[in-house]
């Protein structure tokens, strides 16, 4: 699989998608991630991607124009493109699996006041929301969408344990978990953990979940 991102502040990315699962990944060419400055993308010499709205208003909007460019040439066929954005649908387990069978994602992160609707409108096939709050850009969206996507990518995780996960469909949330020691301050583990009687450990984690 292929994720491409397009972002004003590409900096923010260095990190996040160089350790752990994401990391591992990578290094085993599941999937590769792509970061790219809409900046690029300017044809002005101030590198101007944002402009003041018609009709007045606070703050600035992504301009149509850049965005176009770089979503034409990050795209072919296969590209599903998705806006990040608050008024987008929110993002859920099911829809990380749905888009970890996709060939290529391009995601597309805002800024400022929002984009130019014609974005949302000609430009894209999705626009998707992590949650009803405000974030100060969709970078961060972005890094939670990628992980969500690749941990269900072959090779990545042990089927057992996607299965297993929480919000997949039809399972719960996880039970409580323990380890060593056994008693610490006074707080012990519960009894039925330490019986060695599976039937009865997994009636306890399942009514515990």
């Amino acid at each position: 699989m292929r994720i491409d991102i397009l972002s004003l502040f590409p900096s923010m990315f260095v990190g996040p998608f160089d350790t752990s699962m994401l990391k591992k990944a990578k290094d085993r060419n599941v999937v590769d991630i792509q970061i790219h400055d809409l900046r690029n993308w300017a044809d002005n010499k101030h590198k101007q991607v944002d402009d003041r709205p018609f009709g007045g208003g606070p703050g600035m909007v992504l301009m149509v124009e850049p965005l176009y460019k770089a979503i034409t040439d990050l795209s072919s066929d296969t590209t599903h493109k998705i806006l990040l954005s608050p008024r987008g649908k929110v993002f859920a387990q099911k829809r990380a699996v749905e888009l970890s069978k996709k060939n290529h994602i391009l995601l597309i992160a805002g800024h400022y006041e929002g984009f130019d609707e014609r974005v949302r409108k000609y430009l894209i096939d999705e626009e998707l929301s992590i949650g009803q709050y405000v974030l100060t850009g969709g970078e961060i969206p972005a890094m939670v969408i990628t992980d969500a996507v690749v941990r269900h990518l072959p090779g990545v995780l042990e089927e057992e344990a996607k299965q297993s996960e929480s919000f997949m469909e039809g399972g719960s949330l996880d039970y409580p978990v323990y380890t060593r020691p056994q008693e610490f301050n006074g707080w012990e583990v519960p009894e039925v953990l330490l019986s060695g009687n599976h039937s009865e450990i997994e009636k306890w984690r399942k009514e515990n979940s």
